[in-house]
């Protein structure tokens, strides 16, 4: 899978909120507020395996298609992908 910039720069995004996060806790900040920024960070990488997964899927649904075979073991394994991510 070929992944495009749109999923690099959520990534990118995700990283730069990391190096925040420690720069927080080197500066003492209140502990609310690094667990508020861990929360977002954490829910900005459940939304990129979700794009990921999703658009995997697509792309191998299509493939699929084309050669006639089955979708079905192609969404379980995306359910369990998803599944595993939590």
């Amino acid at each position: 899978m070929e992944y495009n910039a749109q999923i690099k720069n959520r990534i990118k995004r995700v990283e730069g909120q990391l190096r925040g996060i420690v720069r927080m806790m080197e500066q003492g900040e209140d502990c609310k507020d690094v667990i508020t920024q861990l929360s977002a960070a954490k829910t900005a990488l459940d939304r990129s395996v979700g794009l990921i997964v999703s658009m995997n899927l697509v792309e191998c649904v299509r493939d699929s298609q084309e050669t006639g075979e089955s979708t079905e073991d192609l969404v379980k394994e995306a359910v369990n992908l998803l599944v595993k991510s939590r």
